[in-house]
């Protein structure tokens, strides 16, 4: 039995796995779908404010200690691939499986904005100019979403070298919005690194919700 911990990207909650987790726990395994600080309901203004990648990393390693998961398959999407990076490079040799799921994969000293295209850039910086702390989501996806902390878009990744270590990294690449996606150059790049398995999913970037039969089916390869 896997234990599956998700991780959503930018400005949604656990319930953007929603149609991925049954199918993971039909299949007998034990699955923890998390909500980042400042994207809770009833987080307030200052939380909001002040939640930045370190706070989303330490989110992830504080359910591993609360739950007293090892072992695990540590699944990050889109700007999670940032956080689930973090998350292993301090979780203590707990994370046997990496998933960047159409996600970023940083080295050190990168942050979500270095990392993104111009496009993500635009969309960071119009989000942000009500408040100058929380980027509103852009506009006709799911009403669940939040505005999310511009610090944690903001914030470079500091690895030590675990991360690297995780036994198993795999990214996968969809294929499906090739005209604004920032991930095509770094799907170049972890094809020819032999640490890393590259697949791609012939969807749009939120493939949990347009695929997850084939979503479940490649986590359920491991």
């Amino acid at each position: 039995m896997t234990t599956y911990v998700l991780v959503p990207g930018a400005w949604k909650g656990s319930w953007s796995f929603e149609a991925v987790v049954p199918l993971l726990e039909r299949a007998g395994h034990t699955v923890h779908a998390l909500t980042l600080t400042g994207l809770r309901p009833d987080d307030d203004d200052a939380t909001v404010a002040t939640a930045g990648l370190d706070t989303h990393a330490a989110d992830v390693v504080r359910h591993l200690d609360r739950h007293r998961i090892a072992g695990a398959t540590l699944v990050g999407h889109s700007y999670a691939g940032m956080v689930i990076a973090a998350a292993a490079d301090r979780a203590g040799g707990r994370i046997a499986r990496l998933v960047h799921l159409d996600a970023y994969v940083p080295r050190d000293g990168e942050s979500c904005w270095s990392s993104t295209n111009d496009h993500f850039r635009r969309v960071f910086a119009a989000g942000a100019a009500a408040t100058g702390y929380a980027v509103r989501p852009p506009d006709g996806g799911d009403p669940r979403r939040r505005p999310h902390p511009l610090a944690s878009f903001l914030q470079t990744v500091r690895l030590t070298g675990a991360f690297a270590r995780v036994p198993r990294r795999e990214f996968v690449y969809c294929s499906g919005w090739e005209d604004r996606t920032p991930f095509a150059a770094l799907r170049t790049r972890l094809q020819a690194d032999p640490a890393w398995q590259v697949h791609d999913l012939p969807t749009g970037h939120d493939a949990m919700h347009e695929a997850p039969e084939a979503v479940a089916a490649l986590l359920l390869g491991g």
